[in-house]
């Protein structure tokens, strides 16, 4: 079973804003660090991504998987769970929930529960939980919030 860790930004943009980067899936290799490709596989009748392939390359940790979306009508919250497992995860579930203040900024919170299929110790993978979720929520922050997106 997996734990579920929570952490949350202010960002100085709308929610819809947010939504937007989020959900623009093939551009994550020009501002995700460890995102080497990223493949719209389908998608829904509205456009958003149904299911997305991953090649992740983060120095000791190298991984590629599919993940399913799904969206809030309003795309208020984005989420997503590992189609199949990969060579290192055998569940990933996660979200981003964007909490729209109405003033140009908005809080995201990212909610992520990944079981691993190799063993770590859980002093290591909560701590490499919390650097992937720090690193995920800033690259969001400066991506949303730079003047060239």
């Amino acid at each position: 079973m997996a734990d579920t860790s929570t952490q949350s930004i202010l960002i100085a943009a709308p929610g819809p804003r947010v939504a937007e980067v989020i959900c623009d899936f093939e551009r994550y290799p020009e501002w995700v660090s460890a995102a080497k490709k990223v493949e719209v596989l389908e998608e829904y009748e509205d456009g958003y991504a149904s299911q997305v392939r991953f090649v992740l390359d983060a120095g000791m940790i190298q991984d590629e998987y599919r993940l399913a979306y799904e969206y809030a009508q309003d795309v208020s919250r984005v989420q997503w769970h590992l189609v199949e497992p990969s060579r290192i995860q055998r569940a990933q579930t996660g979200s981003y929930d964007i909490d729209d203040h109405g003033d140009d900024t908005c809080t995201v919170t990212y909610t992520l529960a990944v079981e691993l299929s190799i063993a770590m110790l859980g002093m290591f993978k909560r701590k490499a939980e919390k650097m992937i979720m720090d690193t995920a929520l800033r690259e969001l922050k400066r991506r949303v919030e730079s003047v060239d997106t």
